[in-house]
């Protein structure tokens, strides 16, 4: 399983210095749960978030396109990586990140405007 910290997926969101294409951006799983993804998200132009619980992965499994790259985030990384590793192992996604140290990170290390909890 790979693994992107905050500011690399801030980097990735830019990179070169303008926003990346549609095209080439991941998916963003938010596996927490509706509540938190309330409360606090990632919101960037472009970025397709997708929020589906931990909990209702394994049920909805075939929402997911196991060819489009991937990234899994939660409140720290615990649950995303789980839910990642499920991905690839158990479903053979080709391309699936967790994003380590999740919501969090991104609140302290990108934009501080997202509320932590």
């Amino acid at each position: 399983m790979q693994h992107i910290g905050a500011r690399e997926f801030a980097a990735l969101l830019v990179g070169d210095g303008s926003p990346a294409p549609a095209s080439a951006r991941p998916l963003l799983l938010d596996v927490r749960e509706p509540w938190e993804f309330e409360l606090a998200s990632l919101r960037a132009e472009g970025l397709e978030t997708l929020n589906l619980p931990m909990s209702q992965i394994a049920q909805r499994v075939a929402e997911l396109d196991p060819s489009r790259p991937t990234v899994c985030i939660c409140h720290h990384g615990m649950r995303s990586a789980q839910v990642a590793s499920f991905l690839e192992q158990r479903h053979g996604f080709a391309s699936v990140t967790n994003f380590t140290g999740g919501i969090d990170a991104w609140s302290v290390e990108v934009d501080a405007r997202v509320p932590r909890y």
